[in-house]
């Protein structure tokens, strides 16, 4: 029998099932009744519900005041404690976890794509307070059914009305009722409207007093992007894009790539709004991650081309639109309506501006620099870097040229035998003198550089300052903040500081990914298989063992793992090792398939 937990796939926080049982349907949602789902930040509000005049206002550094918890000067988030200081700052993580939660501190509650990311108190519009995904766990009866209220008077019941009158439906929570908005697109702005500005101000208000109990970096940093969206859309820009940064903040803090890409996405948004397109434009980009499910990406891409279309970028837009449906292979009638009527709107366009500038790629869009490329001079046989225009920045004088990696490039004169580092001007850094014999592009501000050649690799800096004594037989260069380190035969993982956070114990460290790439070292989301003895596990970035070695094959999906048996067939566990779906599937391309038709009926609002 085919399973699925009680905790699989749901939006941005929460299962799909309890999403639909919380809101008494069985039926999924049409679109923009996308269930939102990323971090809220800021700080939370007393525990009434404030007015909206008081939501809409903050104060001159951009908090919201109508939240009774404060925060520090700087306004950051310090942890993911339970508990504030006096100022209202959260002071810290705390050491345990709740009972729904696993070591990584990932709850039942899951992100707008069925990513596990929060605790009961975690949940995002549409959401339930427990998280989960579709049960049909061994022994399960399938999806849960509607609950039918007990015997006896409930909170709703009147004995004034009569028989024949519709009792009152019971208050919707606001997260629900933000994700049940059927929002109409514009089709000449390809802005959202609210059908019902009353019904969205009281949805906003019921946010601000849900971040009166919310005290965890998860929640607020939800909450607070939720609220921003409720602001921009009833035109309240100013009081957007403050809580919209805010939630940004905690979101960073929570380390959660799903969290964080909303978060950056609903900032984005509000900005493009505003009319601060470069900016609104850099975070789209940065947001849309190859590790994030394809679902979260296209939704990504499609609100990037919105941006593009109103800065009359129009076949950029219609890039990111074609992107966003090649994501989702004609799986997503909703998007595929709205792409028509975005298309509809940079037709009528094009036919009186034109189409616009030439589409930017992703390095100008994130103003990432465009480093010198090595090039080779066949009649010299020695090498030299060129910049965009082809033009010799650094003349033709190396036996060997690394790319640039940060700004810094390893090279090797024809006459010596050690490398020296160079910058963008060719001005030397290290100079061959040192003896390194081995090099490694630099990451995360360090470079792996070996005296001999063949071991004892230690890091060192761009000034040369070693930052992690040698003894490392093989190395991998940082990514997310650790690297693979092979010591006496085992593979672990150091920190930038050269703290051993994952023991030099498996046989091999990375992280397979379920569309085949394969990345060396961490996830963003701080996950990495490891192999011992010819089965594979889980560890996070601090070393714990989220999945204990004990599977033949082993990939990472964005929501969750997918596994085999001894006799090839392909299961699926929970971002938290738990049983998700039996290994009844023939190949990993089928139980892919079945993750994402849980999915089907989750969309984040942005």
């Amino acid at each position: 029998m085919e399973t699925t937990s009680v905790e699989a796939v749901g939006v941005e926080d929460h299962s799909i099932d309890e999403q639909r049982a919380e809101s008494g349907s069985t039926a999924p949602a049409p679109f923009d009744r996308s269930r939102t789902g990323t971090p809220g930040p800021a700080p939370t509000a007393p525990t009434r519900v404030t007015p909206a005049s008081e939501v809409a206002s903050h104060d001159p550094g951009g908090a919201p005041t109508g939240e009774a918890a404060s925060h520090d000067p700087g306004g950051t988030p310090t942890g993911e404690a339970p508990s504030h200081d006096p100022g209202g700052t959260p002071t810290g993580e705390a050491p345990s976890h709740d009972p729904g939660e696993t070591a990584t501190g990932e709850a039942l509650s899951y992100d707008a794509e069925g990513a596990p990311t929060g605790g009961a108190a975690d949940h995002d519009a549409g959401e339930t307070a427990t998280g989960g995904v579709p049960s049909r766990a061994a022994g399960g009866d399938g999806p849960p059914r509607p609950r039918t209220p007990g015997p006896g008077p409930t909170a709703d019941a009147r004995t004034d009305v009569p028989d024949d009158e519709p009792t009152p439906a019971r208050p919707i929570d606001p997260e629900q009722a933000l994700a049940a908005i059927d929002w109409r697109l514009h089709p000449e702005t390809l802005r959202e409207e609210a059908p019902d500005p009353a019904r969205l101000r009281e949805i906003r208000d019921g946010l601000t007093g849900k971040l009166g109990s919310a005290l965890d970096n998860r929640s607020r940093a939800r909450l607070l992007s939720l609220r921003s969206v409720a602001s921009r859309i009833l035109g309240a820009l100013d009081d957007a894009v403050a809580d919209a940064r805010l939630a940004l903040t905690y979101a960073e803090a929570t380390g959660e790539l799903r969290r964080t890409s909303l978060a950056r996405a609903r900032l984005a948004e509000v900005l493009r709004w505003r009319g601060e397109h470069a900016e609104a434009d850099r975070l789209f980009a940065e947001a849309n991650s190859p590790e994030l499910p394809d679902r979260l990406r296209a939704v990504l891409h499609e609100h990037a081309g919105r941006s593009c279309y109103d800065q009359g970028r129009l076949t950029e837009a219609c890039a990111h639109f074609e992107r966003a449906l090649d994501l989702r292979q004609g799986a997503d009638a909703a998007l595929h309506t709205r792409t028509e009527v975005a298309l509809d709107a940079v037709a009528a366009r094009a036919a009186s501006d034109g189409f616009g500038p030439p589409p930017r790629g992703r390095e100008e869009v994130l103003g990432t620099p465009r480093y010198p490329a090595a090039t080779f001079d066949d009649t010299e046989q020695l090498w030299g870097y060129a910049d965009a225009d082809g033009e010799m920045v650094i003349a033709h004088r190396y036996a060997e040229a690394q790319p640039f990696h940060e700004g810094l490039a390893w090279v090797r004169r024809p006459e010596a035998s050690r490398w020296a580092l160079i910058d963008t001007t060719g001005a030397a850094l290290i100079e061959a003198n040192n003896g390194y014999r081995a090099v490694g592009a630099f990451a995360e501000g360090l470079s792996w550089v070996s005296m001999d050649g063949k071991g004892r690799w230690m890091a060192v800096d761009k000034m040369n300052i070693v930052k992690i004594p040698p003894g490392y037989e093989e190395v991998r260069p940082f990514r997310n903040g650790l690297a693979p380190v092979r010591q006496n035969g085992g593979w672990g993982a150091v920190d930038r500081t050269g703290a051993v956070v994952v023991p030099t114990r498996y046989h091999r460290l990375g992280a397979p990914l379920a569309d085949g790439r394969h990345l060396d070292g961490f996830t963003a989301d701080g996950l990495a298989v490891v192999e011992l003895a010819g089965r594979r596990g889980v560890v996070d970035r601090g070393g714990r063992a989220v999945v204990a070695p004990a599977y033949p094959t082993l990939v990472i999906h964005p929501v969750a793992f997918l596994v085999t048996t001894e006799t090839g067939r392909w299961g699926a566990l929970d971002r938290r090792g738990e049983p998700l779906i039996d290994p009844v599937h023939p190949s990993r391309a089928a139980v892919a398939a079945e993750i994402d038709r849980l999915l089907a009926d989750t969309s984040p609002v942005l």
